[in-house]
């Protein structure tokens, strides 16, 4: 279980309030009792109903009957019941969840808040609205499940141990290789082509190497979408939540791309916590 150290509206009660958010791969748990704001991850199985809710609630020690209320958001939200054990639950739309959680995990009052999953999706948020602008279908799922036809491996910590123990170059072409120079703010040893040397010629590539193509190519393509949405939202910065950003060498991706493009990535600890976290602070101002 992992503290949330995030600035947040106070709450003098000390029953628990709740907040789950049903993802694809994994399902969180943030909850506060009093000043403290903790989070959980647990993976997910099958489609969200009661057994789902108290399988989450059950996984950080609490009950529906000592809870004043629970968030519910994710997909498939609609499927939960509106009650369990006498504990009423408030279903949130995912978009709100994200935008709210993302600005307060950053410190903002606007932000693009990109919440990279098992896909990417890109919401622009103020303290009173949030909605979705754009996503790629390329995102953590998308890195698993190359990573298992490439490498034989679903294992995120063993994908990022072998990304950074390898070099994309070996399957992807540089721009001094197709320009011979660098072109606008891209230096000549960044990625041209991703996978492009593979499509001129059979490579001979360990699985350091292929795990690094891999983080490149799935890192790159969110960090784009990520600075291009904020540029024609016309806001200042992006905040780039969800698990897949746990990762340390896809978060170095991101970190390479904003410094190429001179833009602010904003990655918060314990991102993947952003949505539920949202959900639980949506319900809560819905209540005030």
């Amino acid at each position: 279980m992992n503290a949330l150290h995030v600035l947040l509206p106070p709450r003098l009660e000390s029953t628990p309030v709740v907040a789950v958010d049903f993802g694809v791969s994994n399902t969180d748990i943030v909850w506060r009792a009093g000043a403290v704001t903790r989070h959980e991850s647990i993976p997910s199985e099958g489609q969200p109903d009661e057994t789902r809710v108290r399988r989450a609630l059950a996984a950080v020690d609490l009950d529906p009957q000592y809870v004043a209320w629970i968030a519910v958001t994710g997909g498939n939200r609609a499927l939960v019941p509106s009650i369990i054990d006498g504990c009423t639950l408030h279903r949130v739309e995912e978009v709100q969840g994200i935008g709210r959680g993302g600005l307060a995990m950053a410190q903002r009052d606007a932000a693009v808040v990109v919440s990279a999953g098992s896909g990417t999706a890109v919401i622009a948020a103020t303290r009173d609205r949030a909605r979705h602008v754009t996503g790629t279908g390329v995102g953590g799922g998308t890195l698993l499940g190359l990573s298992r036809l490439l490498i034989g491996t679903v294992d995120p910590t063993e994908i990022d141990a072998l990304s950074r123990a390898g070099t994309d170059t070996t399957h992807n072409l540089m721009l001094h290789e197709v320009l011979g120079e660098a072109i606008g703010s891209l230096p000549v040893d960044t990625t041209a082509v991703n996978f492009g040397r593979v499509a001129r010629h059979a490579v001979s590539a360990s699985r350091e190497d292929t795990a690094a193509a891999l983080v490149n190519m799935v890192g790159q393509v969110i960090a784009v979408i990520a600075i291009n949405a904020t540029r024609a939202e016309q806001m200042t910065d992006a905040v780039i939540v969800g698990h897949l950003a746990d990762m340390p060498s896809v978060r170095h991706v991101f970190e390479l791309v904003a410094q190429f493009y001179g833009a602010s990535l904003l990655m918060p600890e314990h991102g993947g916590a952003a949505t539920a976290l949202g959900a639980l602070l949506v319900v809560q101002d819905r209540l005030a």
